[in-house]
């Protein structure tokens, strides 16, 4: 596999605080990576600088071998690189479908596309085919706000799509869901990698979830990665255990 995203020698500080410290990883094409870590590691900051919501003190962010450091969510998002937040962002006033119009018409096309486009902008298609991959055809009339949590999450999973990306980062797609809810969004995340190839990077606190959707994971500790390799490998390390399941 070659490497879709390179991460270089990363790092980020705020005031006197060195959130991350020289951050070096490769993440392959098709690849699950989970990055985990206790809180205040470094995680989300990470993911902020390699997607543009930061810029880095230094260091470099590489997608299909195009530097891209510091460049602009929007303009990451028409190269094919999406991402999902803590906070759900779907549209609680919007139907499902919609909601999915709307991710996909934030992505393509021009201001004047969608103002004289046609009135699902083209994405109707795209938007059928998320429904039906991520089981939310029956809910598609319905407003985002009155499903279930767990339901929300998979639409906004679905929405990171809308955009055709080729790689997502998903920032604790697990939080707050229940454990059938969690299931489904698995075997659904573990579907769409399978049968489109597309590259996923996981922030996870959930251990049992990132430890069986990923294939690899690399763990954060103050700032530095202390372990990386297969699951089961970084579950006895005794370093991670220190830093993160021993608490």
């Amino acid at each position: 596999m070659t490497a879709l995203l390179e991460v270089r020698d990363i790092e980020k500080s705020f005031g006197g605080v060195q959130a991350v410290r020289g951050v070096s990883f490769d993440v392959r094409d098709g690849e699950i990576l989970g990055v985990i870590g206790p809180n205040g590691s470094g995680k989300s900051t990470l993911f902020n600088c390699i997607l543009g919501q930061l810029v880095p003190d230094r260091g470099s962010v590489r997608v299909n071998g195009r530097d891209v450091t510091g460049l602009r969510p929007s303009r990451l998002n028409r190269l094919g690189v999406s991402r999902t937040f803590q906070l759900l962002q779907v549209f609680p006033e919007l139907t499902v479908r919609e909601n999915l119009i709307l991710a996909g018409q934030e992505h393509r096309g021009s201001r004047l596309s969608r103002l004289f486009g046609p009135r699902d902008a083209g994405l109707g298609a795209e938007a059928d085919r998320m429904l039906d991959f991520f089981r939310l055809r029956r809910l598609e009339d319905e407003t985002a706000g009155s499903l279930s949590y767990g339901q929300q999450k998979l639409l906004d999973a679905a929405m990171a799509f809308m955009s055709g990306s080729r790689l997502v980062l998903l920032d604790e797609p697990a939080g707050g869901v229940n454990l059938t809810m969690l299931a489904d969004l698995r075997e659904r995340l573990e579907a769409i990698n399978r049968e489109t190839g597309v590259t996923f990077v996981v922030i996870e606190h959930n251990m049992e979830f990132v430890m069986a959707l990923c294939s690899r994971l690399i763990v954060l500790a103050e700032g530095r990665i202390i372990a990386e390799g297969a699951p089961a490998d970084v579950r006895r390390d005794p370093l991670v255990i220190e830093a993160y399941l021993g608490h």
